[in-house]
């Protein structure tokens, strides 16, 4: 079994953005029974945020109503939590000494005592504060008892080395898929690979697009329309892509998001590459979720076809509108 902050965990974890996003239709009872799922499917690695949904419904709120009902899991799962917003959340980054001191503590409170925060992370870091006073921030908490270990978020190569230098980094946030294989060759892999810091692999399915059922605008979510990869023009040419690595997971036995999600966990047989222990898909219904942890093991050469596959195509749109902060 792989291991996040010396913790086995399962291959493949679960994100839970999904479940508290505004108008998402799910009642309590609802995303409770996706979370128990989960966790009874092997699924032990929950990723969540202080700004997933509104201040009165986001990850924090979810989960203290699961661990209040089931008191008997809480030290099952290894719980990651990213902060480092303003509040109220208006998605201006803020690392600052005295934000991330209120942002581990409020979230630390909204849990009501009921499971501890394993891994915090600051979602990004606000290019002015600089990376030595925010480590310096979580180390005081953490000797405090707020949280366990610090883990990054979209960083750059340069500041993995940068802060493992100054804390020991128990895991590393980032976006991998097919359709976003930066920190392959970017540098940032190599990287946690050197300082032996698992990645976290976030979106691997891109939001949907290789799950293979985003066919039109209308199947987009609210939230999909605003990624540049999901308009009218650039969603038709990327689909020509999707539409062959259909065809491999058909040949491999699995669904399209499937085979996306394990060729994310799967770099990890590519020499020099870190351990990618945990995918972490959403999903908003019990039935998608026991889908995406299905572990299809792949092997270098049904990596090097998808990359053939993968190369073929020019990926239309950037990861997020323009005006999101990026990585630092």
């Amino acid at each position: 079994m792989p291991q996040i902050a010396g913790r086995e965990v399962g291959p493949i974890g679960l994100g839970l953005m999904g479940l508290t996003r505004p108008h998402n239709g799910l009642t309590d009872d609802d995303a409770i029974a996706v979370l128990r799922a989960a966790l009874d499917a092997g699924a032990n690695f929950w990723n969540g945020g202080e700004f997933y949904g509104p201040e009165d419904n986001n990850s924090l709120v979810l989960l203290e109503k699961y661990f209040a009902r089931y008191p008997e899991d809480a030290e099952k799962v290894v719980l990651s939590i990213k902060g480092g917003m303003d509040r109220p959340n208006t998605f201006k980054v803020d690392s600052s000494r005295a934000n991330v001191r209120r942002s581990v503590l409020d979230c630390k409170a909204q849990l009501k005592g009921r499971k501890t925060i394993d891994l915090f992370e600051v979602g990004r870091q606000d290019r002015v504060t600089p990376w030595e006073t925010t480590v310096d921030a979580f180390n005081e908490l953490i000797s405090e008892g707020a949280f366990g270990h610090i883990s990054l978020s979209e960083v750059t190569a340069e500041t993995v080395h940068r802060v493992a230098k100054i804390a020991k980094v128990e895991a590393c946030e980032e976006e991998l898929s097919l359709f976003t294989p930066d920190i392959l060759t970017d540098g940032v892999a190599a990287a946690c690979a050197e300082h032996d810091i698992p990645v976290v692999a976030y979106s691997p399915m891109s939001r949907g697009l290789l799950t293979g059922k985003l066919r039109s605008q209308e199947d987009l979510s609210w939230a999909a329309k605003m990624f540049p990869r999901f308009s009218p023009e650039n969603m038709a040419k990327n689909l020509e892509l999707v539409d062959e690595v259909s065809v491999y997971a058909d040949k491999k036995g699995c669904t399209t998001a499937q085979l996306a999600i394990n060729w994310a966990r799967c770099q990890s047989l590519r020499p020099g590459m870190p351990t990618i222990i945990l995918p972490i898909p959403g999903g908003t219904t019990v039935e998608k979720v026991l889908e995406n942890l299905k572990v299809v093991d792949l092997t270098i050469e049904d990596l090097d076809a998808l990359d053939a596959i993968r190369a073929k195509f020019e990926v239309l749109g950037g990861r997020y509108p323009n005006g999101l902060p990026g990585k630092s």
